[in-house]
């Protein structure tokens, strides 16, 4: 590692001056409350008898009022050859010719799809194949398939568009719909007219849009009110403080990891900065950490794995019980000691991803606090309402910090939503801000869940369902770092924030919570290229 020559009038490289008094930096407090958004039933009121079908049913009855609203006010006055078109129930009631719009479940078909009956059926004869980049394409151009699918309407290997709702499924084709970011699972309404093939040739298409946006300090508020305290506003500070946000940390217990995550610790706990870098991080209020804390700390087994599993015990090689090999506790302990640092000056949240230690399925619960026996001193005891000052939060998550809502994901469902959109329809291959606010216009923090992201089957209602529009919207473990706002129907404005991993960057988003600016932090470790 190379040593660059600090500027010889640097603070830390002259000798205190022992008569002079120096301040004392206190941390900006951060008002937060975490909502129960996404919390499952604890112990047996968690069932999963019940069918993923009931799941989409709920899901439309949910949205299908806002998507008619929506659809009302453009369609109602839609006209085409002197026909105006009118409202359909029912995607079964389309009559060929007639000029008309429904609302239903988009569902589409595509060849490179997971298919769990064809995976079932093969995994005891082939290999796992590799991770699908795209489901729309084998090869070549990802939205050549797509496109031939949606200008044609022909059965074929390219991408199919289904509508369905409760009384069946109709095929949805075009040249419209080439140009359409669509996938399994969102709520839309089109207009078109039945072609003699018995597709629905779409001429236009709306979603919810998004929801309501609560006012800043509305939650609190409101709680305040529900529990006869004085309002929220009796105690807003003066001055908001500033929100980092760190994601894909990929703790693997080697000696590599110590000094990027050092870097890191010693800023936000001001120890190796200056004057001024420390009244920086003096207004960090809170640290979230967005998935992917620890780099494979608990993988799933792969076929491969189990296959040779199976052949070491047919031949006389058998382990009975706990194999100790197999589990490497260097990771979580790296992150708890890491964490029990910090969390004495400044609150931490924590959202798991797809690489940590909890469930598999969305939404994912709060890593246990059996993980952190140093850090779980800072969680919320049980049956106290104060919340701790290590929040171990689901994925995703809902949270109101200084009276914004911010809503977080680890990645999975933007993760997802981009194997199904063509590279064609994205002005950016590795960006993700166009799925980001996409999902936020569908009213669903993971639309392709479940048919193909692994959810709980909700019953009585779609708990993915977006409630209220958020101020905040961020999302980790993506390719790059981004950001922007988006504006919504009625004056809202979100900002979006695509989160690169730390361990490949060395980049910390901080959120200014007064007028929610946004700037990078970056720390790395430079090499010495000439192995010196």
């Amino acid at each position: 590692m190379a040593v660059q020559d600090a500027p010889t009038d640097s603070p830390l490289l002259q000798k205190p001056d022992s008569s002079a008094s120096y301040p004392t930096l206190d941390r900006t407090p951060s008002y937060y409350t975490p909502l129960p958004t996404y919390q499952l039933p604890s112990g047996a009121d968690r069932h999963y008898q019940q069918q993923y079908a009931d799941m989409y049913f709920a899901r439309l009855a949910q949205l299908k009022p806002a998507v008619e609203s929506v659809a009302a006010e453009s369609f109602d006055a839609f006209e085409l050859a002197g026909d105006t078109a009118r409202r359909v129930d029912r995607v079964l009631d389309v009559r060929q010719g007639e000029l008309c719009w429904v609302i239903g479940t988009c569902y589409m078909e595509m060849p490179l799809k997971p298919n769990v009956l064809e995976d079932i059926g093969k995994e005891h004869w082939i290999a796992a194949p590799p991770p699908r980049v795209k489901y729309d394409s084998g090869g070549g151009d990802a939205g050549q398939g797509a496109h031939g699918a949606h200008a044609s309407g022909t059965e074929g290997e390219g991408t199919q568009v289904m509508l369905e709702d409760e009384s069946g499924r109709l095929r949805l084709t075009g040249g419209f719909l080439k140009d359409c970011v669509l996938v399994t699972g969102a709520i839309i309404a089109v207009v078109g007219t039945e072609n003699k093939d018995g597709d629905f040739e779409v001429l236009d298409l709306r979603c919810p849009d998004l929801p309501r946006q609560p006012q800043r300090w509305e939650t609190d508020d409101a709680n305040a009110a529900l529990a006869g305290k004085k309002a929220a506003s009796q105690k807003r500070p003066a001055k908001s403080g500033k929100i980092a946000i760190v994601s894909g940390l990929g703790i693997s217990g080697d000696d590599g990891d110590t000094l990027p995550l050092d870097l890191l610790l010693e800023y936000l706990l001001g120890e190796s900065s200056d004057p001024d870098s420390q009244t920086s991080a003096q207004q960090i209020s809170r640290l979230i950490i967005a998935g992917n804390s620890l780099s494979h700390a608990s993988p799933i087994p792969t076929r491969q794995d189990t296959n040779a599993s199976k052949l070491a015990r047919a031949g006389g090689t058998k382990k009975y019980g706990y194999d100790s090999t197999s589990y490497n506790a260097a990771p979580t302990d790296r992150l708890d000691q890491w964490l029990a640092t910090l969390l004495p000056s400044m609150p931490v949240t924590l959202v798991p991803g797809e690489q940590d230690p909890t469930s598999a399925m969305l939404p994912q619960q709060g890593i246990h606090a059996a993980m952190f026996p140093h850090s779980r001193a800072y969680m919320t005891p049980n049956g106290s309402q104060e919340i701790g000052w290590f929040d171990s939060q689901t994925n995703p998550c809902e949270l109101d910090i200084d009276g914004y809502r911010f809503l977080g994901t680890g990645g999975q469902p933007v993760n997802d939503v981009f194997k199904y959109i063509p590279s064609h329809l994205l002005s950016d291959d590795s960006s993700r801000l166009e799925i980001m606010e996409a999902i936020l216009r569908w009213r669903l923090t993971a639309p392709t869940a479940p048919d193909t992201l692994w959810c709980y089957p909700f019953q009585d209602c779609d708990q993915f369902v977006l409630q209220d529009c958020p101020h905040v919207y961020f999302v980790g473990n993506q390719p790059k770092f981004e950001t922007s706002i988006i504006e919504g129907p009625r004056g809202e404005e979100v900002r979006l924030i695509a989160l690169p991993s730390y361990r490949e960057t060395g980049e910390v988003v901080v959120v200014d919570t007064d007028g929610l600016g946004v700037e990078v932090l970056r720390f790395g470790v430079f090499e010495d290229g000439g192995g010196g």
